[in-house]
């Protein structure tokens, strides 16, 4: 009988861990190629604090530092300048695009 409690207990711990790994999303990885290419062609404005924008980092994961990124909080003069109400934007050839962006879209507007 120990030897079924053992297997038992065995079976419902395998199928806790990979329950885990199973529902924890992963982040999407980006190509530090593709990041490069995004972040030369386009600037991301962000605002400390900003719920959108920590979304929009995650997407990027450990390439985020590779983007083109002016921190509204930081650099207030730059985003009014720029015309920047709302944070996240995106500026692609003149062009603003509000919110979070998926990696397949940025490619698409900046042509990477």
């Amino acid at each position: 009988m120990n030897k079924n409690r053992w297997v038992t207990v065995g079976i419902i711990f395998a199928v806790i861990i990979l329950s885990y790994f199973a529902l924890t999303p992963s982040k999407e990885i980006t190509p530090t190629e593709i990041t490069q290419c995004i972040g030369e062609n386009s600037v991301l404005y962000i605002q400390l604090g900003c719920h959108a924008c920590e979304t929009q980092e995650n997407l990027f994961g450990d390439n985020y530092n590779d983007l083109t990124i002016v921190d509204c909080f930081f650099d207030i003069e730059k985003c009014q300048e720029a015309e920047i109400t709302a944070t996240p934007t995106w500026v692609i050839n003149q062009e603003k695009i509000i919110g979070v962006q998926s990696i397949k879209k940025l490619q698409e507007l900046t042509g990477c």
